[in-house]
């Protein structure tokens, strides 16, 4: 074996690896680097391989831009019985690639010359920026080519529309040379990617009393799951003034709901981040992945005008009843709170919603002072009824003892609400309790 235009050797793991990464991506042709042989051409051995490979994907995801999602692969390869690592690199469609930490510069962007690496010019970095073709989802390879989309094609069904044997080529599935996308890949019924969904108890992150994953299928499936999720979680509180008795969920539904898909469809899929979802006890906060959208400004961003990162999956979202129409997820959302509940960085755009029962808390808080120490015995305080009443409509056969699990409440605490909800005839019991079911009173 040789070095060559296309072929690299190190014989260990160095401060150099961004620099050969970044010099083959910028290549006509790619390359390989070979990490384990020596400039002769033979195989040195390298202790804890497996601890190495995996700090080299992260430093190339990480320390390179644009993207490089899709463009190399890192495997092991036996030669004269030792194991190297050898990383294949893709040509980038985004050139010139460049290192993070230096820049768009002759110091960060670099070439394949003969055998070696060298700066890119100035001048030839400003040709590559003039002719690059933005890197959307689109031009991004799935990670797997075997894909199916059954469970697209009934949502497509739902709204009335077919999805015929060109669906994917009308809905711009494919590379531009013919392979599935990553968009497909988040569409398709079985992928990698998984939105979270955490629950803690206080309105820290020290006591995680639920955490959910919601995801390896289709990303409207996802959603929808999410949303559901959501909904159920965004429970009803009730206030009794000296005049009237006032119902209001957590979070307003509408605004809640335009801010979770736009976390999901607008989030940065390329660097493998998906969106976080989370609720604490006073707040729920949406966190996605990617800041503003390069050349979008703070103005722009709350203007209600439409700039979606991913138009391909704005598109399918919108066919399939997610979306209603282009840029008014925005203006919904700002229609119920002020633009302090935004957070915005450059990597991430974050959501905090506070709970609409402040004041509430703080009255019950003065009640339990005043000496009423019985909680929700006295009552449905925080909405518990509500998501008792919605795991029984789902599971009419569900124990107290599972419902307490999924809930994250105490037995005692259940046969409490459940007691509650008989003696108000919310629910009925039909049948004995050991082979009987929940009944719910309309």
């Amino acid at each position: 074996m040789q070095e060559s235009n296309r072929i690299e050797f190190k014989s260990t793991l160095n401060d150099k690896l961004e620099k050969e990464i970044v010099a083959f991506l910028n290549n006509r042709e790619g390359g390989i680097l070979y990490i384990g042989i020596d400039d002769d051409g033979h195989p040195v051995k390298n202790p804890d391989i497996d601890s190495i490979q995996l700090k080299i994907a992260d430093r190339i995801k990480n320390n390179i831009l644009p993207s490089t999602l899709g463009l190399f692969d890192i495997s092991i390869e036996d030669i004269k019985g030792i194991a190297v690592i050898k990383i294949i690199v893709s040509s980038g469609l985004e050139k010139p690639y460049y290192i993070r930490g230096k820049g768009m510069s002759p110091s960060g962007c670099y070439m394949r010359v003969g055998t070696s690496t060298q700066p890119m010019s100035t001048a030839l970095i400003d040709e590559l920026y003039a002719k690059r073709i933005h890197t959307t989802l689109r031009n991004i390879p799935s990670p797997r080519q075997d894909l199916t989309f059954a469970q697209l094609k009934i949502y497509y069904q739902e709204r009335g529309l077919e999805l015929n044997n060109q669906f994917a080529n009308s809905l711009e599935l494919y590379t531009p040379d013919g392979k599935y996308n990553y968009i497909a890949y988040l569409l398709a019924d079985e992928n990698g990617v998984s939105i979270k969904v955490a629950k803690y108890a206080g309105k820290d992150k020290v006591d995680l009393a639920e955490n959910e994953e919601y995801g390896y299928c289709s990303l409207v499936k996802a959603t929808n799951t999410v949303l559901e999720k959501m909904k159920i979680e965004n429970v009803t509180k009730a206030k009794v003034t000296s005049t009237k008795r006032v119902e209001k969920n957590l979070v307003e539904p509408v605004p809640l709901r335009e801010a979770l898909i736009n976390a999901i469809v607008h989030n940065d899929y390329s660097r493998e981040i998906p969106p976080v979802f989370e609720i604490f006890s006073d707040r729920m906060e949406f966190t996605s992945y990617g800041g503003l959208i390069q050349g979008q400004s703070m103005e722009e961003f709350f203007s209600c005008s439409s700039m979606p990162r991913n138009r391909e999956l704005m598109r399918v979202f919108k066919d399939v009843g997610l979306v209603e129409q282009l840029g008014s997820g925005m203006s919904r959302i700002l229609g119920a709170y002020d633009k302090t509940i935004f957070e915005i960085s450059e990597h991430f755009i974050k959501v905090i919603f506070p709970f609409s029962w402040v004041e509430q808390k703080k009255d019950m808080i003065k009640n339990k002072l005043n000496g009423d120490e019985n909680g929700d015995e006295n009552g449905d305080e925080n909405g518990d009824d509500r998501k008792v009443v919605l795991l029984l409509e789902k599971d009419p056969d569900i124990t107290a003892k599972r419902i307490s699990e999924k809930l994250g409440f105490s037995t005692r605490k259940i046969s409490r609400i459940i007691k509650r909800l008989r003696e108000s005839g919310k629910i009925t019991r039909i049948g004995s309790d050991r082979k009987g079911y929940w009944r719910i009173e309309k």
